[in-house]
């Protein structure tokens, strides 16, 4: 191929990153197999693999005390990581390992924070029922100064702050090319409506998560202030396991779509952009000037997608109807930012899914990035489970470049990166392996492995202030919904094409 076919195609590349094991670093703040993990990370490289993603556990780091923060071992693993010639997207992990798909080791919260819970429970998100959940302080604390002076947004600002202080000569190699902030459970920006922990199995509804006293006095506040002192938080609205159709809420007519309903839906899906908002502010200040990205992770709740109500969407805080988009708000308000949106289940295709489970991931996945890409915002991408076959493979290159590669130029859209879940021994197993290779090379449009991220258009700029707050009220005009943009059939460049 001739150079200047190879520069044109190479504007198609879309970079590949892997995940870590969850447990990398141990919970007790220690690099576990540092030569089995150089040894897996010089096979990825060899693959091509032009990166790796990891959890940085709140749990870990701030363990022994408020502001007593140790990164030693996560010095040790980004020094190894920069050895094999990997990139590296760190994740600021807020939220606990344990409890969750996929959860195979348990890192919870820095005791400390657990300890002020034994006195204040009301920090956890908490159900109807009166379940306190322990993977995430509940956005009612965000701004009260309860944690020994701080107020939880105060302690996730300190610690990426003193993340930059600690890693500044990884982020000024340009290692770290990427912070994705985490937001809620599993990381992602969303309420803990389907937690396995408390007995959520698929494809249930999930339930409400706004009755610890924070969210109930905020929630107060605002119905009185919209003249309506009489409105109560749902108490119609199911739990973990129902359907839609069993409750008042969410059946045909029901309570969602009454005023006293969608007041509520409003509520508790602005909080989350809010949260969400002010988090990324404070990590716009402590990454300022640094050469990275910053992202945030969007859970892809694609189950009961195909009904009117959008149910288990609407527990997680995506407030996403038919004639309500629930995810274009989020992407407006990453512009101000400069954020890129992370989004989950890449891979998977309606024809795969349970009938009954009326889910619609590839509706969903077309939906997101459309909204994300029409708010001239950087759109990324996981699969949401581990998967070694070529349609899964073929399904997230589809996503990646809807519309094909371009031989002139540019593709008309592309993702800004994949990430996929998880470097394991079973990726590594031979067959395996050779299928991921191929991934690779299809999502570098055919290109062998280009180190410099300027030659496939992704120049990584130093990180700008974030922009003024967006008033609620425009961030909602987001929510009028607009025809995705057309995705071909199949890719273009399959695997076992």
């Amino acid at each position: 191929m001739a150079s200047s076919d190879k520069n044109i195609m190479l504007l198609n590349y879309v970079p590949v990153y892997v995940m870590l094991p969850l447990g990398v670093i141990t919970v007790d703040n220690i690099f576990g197999d540092p030569d089995g993990l150089k040894e897996q990370l010089q096979q990825l490289r060899a693959a091509g693999v032009d990166g790796v993603m990891v959890d940085v556990w709140w749990g870990i780091i701030e363990l022994k005390g408020p502001k007593q923060y140790d990164w030693s071992a996560y010095r040790s693993l980004f020094q190894l990581v920069q050895e094999c010639g990997l990139k590296l997207q760190a994740i600021m992990s807020f939220h606990q390992c344990g409890g969750n798909v996929g959860d195979v080791v348990n890192i919870p919260i820095p005791r400390w924070v657990l300890d002020i819970g034994e006195s204040d429970p009301d920090i956890f998100y908490t159900n109807r029922s009166g379940t306190r959940n322990k993977e995430y302080l509940t956005i009612g604390v965000d701004n009260k100064p309860i944690f020994h002076g701080r107020t939880a947004i105060e302690i996730y600002s300190d610690y990426m702050k003193s993340f930059r202080e600690n890693m500044s000569d990884f982020l000024e190699s340009g290692l770290i090319i990427d912070i994705e902030v985490g937001l809620g459970p599993a990381g992602e920006l969303r309420y803990p409506s389907y937690p396995q922990s408390q007995g959520w199995v698929y494809p249930g509804i999930g339930e409400f998560q706004c009755y610890d006293k924070y969210l109930k006095e905020d929630y107060k506040t605002a119905v009185a202030r919209a003249g309506h002192s009489e409105w109560e938080l749902p108490d119609d609205a199911g739990t973990y396991n129902d359907v839609p159709e069993s409750n008042g809420f969410f059946k045909t007519n029901g309570a969602y779509v009454t005023e006293k309903g969608k007041f509520f839906l409003a509520w508790y899906s602005n909080h989350l952009l809010n949260h969400c908002d002010q988090i990324l502010e404070e990590a716009n200040k402590a990454f300022l000037g640094c050469e990275v990205k910053l992202a945030i992770k969007v859970s892809g709740i694609h189950w009961w997608y195909k009904v009117e109500n959008h149910a288990a969407e609407l527990t997680a805080g995506y407030y996403n109807l038919n004639d309500r988009d629930g995810y274009c708000p989020i992407a407006r308000m990453l512009s101000r930012h400069h954020a890129v949106l992370n989004f989950t289940c890449l891979e998977m295709r309606d024809s795969e899914q349970s009938q009954d489970a009326k889910s619609g991931p590839q509706e969903l996945v077309q939906q997101v990035l459309s909204g994300g890409w029409r708010e001239n915002i950087q759109v990324a991408g996981e699969n949401a489970l581990p998967r070694y076959d070529a349609t899964a493979y073929n399904q997230i290159i589809l996503n990646a470049r809807p519309q094909g590669v371009n031989k002139n130029g540019p593709p008309t859209l592309r993702m800004f990166g994949v990430t996929y879940l998880r470097l394991s021994d079973d990726l590594l197993q031979q067959s395996n392996f050779d299928l991921l290779k191929k991934f690779v090379l299809k999502m570098h449009a055919d290109q062998d492995y280009c180190a410099n991220p300027q030659n496939y258009n992704h120049a990584i700029t130093p990180l700008k202030p974030s922009a003024p707050k967006i008033p609620i009220e425009v961030l909602l005009e987001a929510t009028k919904p607009i025809l995705p943009f057309p995705w071909l059939p199949e890719t273009d460049m399959k695997v076992d094409g």
